[in-house]
């Protein structure tokens, strides 16, 4: 909106004609973002307080957190309601990417809302069932795959970072593998939404790192230079993952150890499928697996687990999963839990970023 507004003045006011530049939308987008979460989150976290609207805790976690029992659930909100309107404000609006990464955050933001809503109703920490969410997860992300297959200028190849040569085209396949791409970030985010800023941090280490990938895969010289993808009009995105990080860093702001807030399933089911939505579109969906390698070790960590379990009759390989848990059970406080991964995506991000050069 700003964007269209501001820019159609640079005719006549030629200092609107920043308002063309990614990078300075970026910047502003981002900020504009965080102040949204900074003003409003005081006054969303007491509504939830009133609303008595709080965390209900496994019995079988760590004991560290039968304290955070009750603490104000569904900060998710302040993020979602961030990045919609600072989307709409700085985007341009006429990008179908930007509609259809709307579509997918939207749709699996309803997800974690109607999940959130089922714990405070059945007062406890099960919420939706299995089987149903990723029913709706699998919906979700499959209308937005057949979005960004049928309404964008998109190649079916894929692209391996370090090997340049290495493009197999897996044609309407894809459909297929972007929604498995989609729904496997959401839940693998929303896994590793366990301790006060585990999640909000990596998510915006992540969403940086796309920023960057983003900028360069939407820009026909830079991405032809580097070698990786060229798709037009994904260089839009970036302003969106500038606004992630920035509504992120806001979120931050109430969710550190320890927490005001949680973000709930509204909030950590969105994220990810917004990282993979923008991956997939990006055409950088196999760097996803190393830019949110973490993620996929707290995933993994309970595919593991729970196969083992299976297998073995009872065995565990972890003292608990997700991940974060096993550490918990090692006698790891929260907070060096909490920087100690977030040390681990940012070193998974700088590499990934590197691969730029390395192919």
């Amino acid at each position: 909106m700003l964007y269209h507004l501001m820019y159609a003045l640079h005719a006549e006011y030629t200092i609107f004609n920043v308002f063309k530049y990614i990078t300075f939308r970026t910047i502003y987008a981002g900020l504009t973002a965080f102040l949204l979460v900074l003003i409003f989150g005081p006054w969303v976290i007491r509504r939830l307080s009133q609303l008595q609207i709080g965390q209900y805790i496994r019995d079988d976690g760590p004991k560290t957190h039968f304290n955070t029992s009750g603490c104000s659930l569904l900060g998710g909100i302040l993020i979602m309601g961030s990045i919609v309107l600072s989307t709409v404000l700085w985007t341009d609006l006429t990008n179908i990417h930007v509609w259809i990464v709307l579509f997918s955050m939207i749709g699996f933001s309803y997800i974690g809302f109607k999940d959130d809503y089922l714990k405070q109703v059945e007062k406890g920490s099960k919420g939706l069932s299995a089987k149903d969410k990723f029913r709706l997860q699998i919906g979700i992300a499959f209308l937005t795959s057949c979005f960004i297959y049928f309404f964008t200028d998109f190649d079916t190849r894929l692209s391996f970072p370090f090997f340049k040569q290495v493009k197999p085209d897996i044609g309407f396949l894809y459909i297929f593998f972007a929604t498995f791409v989609i729904v496997g970030t959401s839940n693998a985010v929303n896994l590793t939404d366990g301790l006060d800023g585990l999640a909000i941090g990596p998510v915006n280490i992540a969403a940086v790192s796309f920023l960057i990938l983003t900028y360069v895969a939407g820009h026909a010289k830079i991405a032809e230079y580097l070698q990786i993808p060229y798709v037009k009009g994904v260089g839009e995105l970036s302003i969106v993952c500038g606004i992630i990080a920035g509504s992120g860093l806001g979120f931050l702001w109430f969710n550190t150890h320890p927490a005001e807030v949680f973000m709930g399933d509204v909030g950590s089911l969105p994220l990810g499928a917004l990282l993979g939505t923008i991956a997939v579109m990006a055409k950088q969906e196999i760097m996803l697996v190393l830019v949110g390698g973490l993620f996929v070790m707290e995933a993994l960590s309970v595919i593991i687990q729970v196969g083992f379990f299976k297998l073995t009759h009872g065995r565990r390989i972890f003292r608990m999963a997700p991940l974060h848990h096993h550490f918990e059970k090692k006698g790891w406080k929260e907070e060096k839990v909490t920087v100690r991964f977030w040390i681990i995506a940012i070193i998974l991000a700088l590499i990934s970023v590197s691969t730029l050069k390395l192919r």
